[in-house]
């Protein structure tokens, strides 16, 4: 993939905990952690959260199957959509045992699932099919992707787990020489 730039417009403070391409074209939003958007390369600014007094800071976000849109999601939980990306609920306001680390949108393009870090899994008109919650986790929760009919998480030692999707592999046993931050859909 080529690198387009955009790094160098973080400002004082601010980290990139998201990096999605649109599906199509040479370009990617960089996400920040106070909730801004920056386009790169064929990516167009859809909004973002700029002038927002967030409750959390952004650990994720991730362009809508169709790549006209995006989500953003708080650690609180906080569900945030621009374009084409539709808003069906949060747990923002509500309470968590963890804090949210990251968003899948389902392949529909009409609902979500969120993770905590404790491996709690929250779907919004979308199926939901099992989760980690309440289960001992060796490492936090760090990501979740939609695959097949369900969806996969992955935890910062490399431990995956799927639900309703096959399972492939983990790190989980051997662990990593680094913490995993992120997990990628295949294809």
């Amino acid at each position: 993939a080529p690198d387009l730039g955009g790094a160098g417009t973080l400002r004082a403070g601010e980290r990139a905990p998201a990096l999605s391409p649109p599906p199509a074209g040479d370009g990617y939003w960089i996400f920040t952690s106070t909730g801004r958007a920056v386009p790169v390369g064929t990516a167009t600014f859809l909004g973002d959260l700029s002038d927002v007094a967030l409750n959390g800071p952004v650990l994720d976000a991730v362009a809508t199957p169709s790549g006209l849109g995006y989500y953003l999601v708080a650690s609180d939980g906080g569900v945030f959509a621009f374009g084409d990306a539709v808003f069906v609920g949060s747990m923002g306001g509500l309470p968590l045992n963890a804090p949210v680390r990251s968003l899948a949108p389902d392949p529909d393009g009409r609902g979500y699932w969120l993770v905590s870090s404790e491996g709690g899994v929250f779907a919004f008109e979308a199926p939901f099919v099992g989760s980690m919650g309440g289960r001992p986790l060796n490492a936090p929760m760090v990501g979740i992707v939609s695959r097949g009919d369900g969806y996969t998480t992955v935890a910062s030692d490399g431990g995956v787990f799927s639900f309703g999707a096959p399972f492939l592999g983990s790190l989980g046993a051997s662990g990593s020489a680094r913490p995993i931050v992120a997990i990628s859909p295949v294809g």
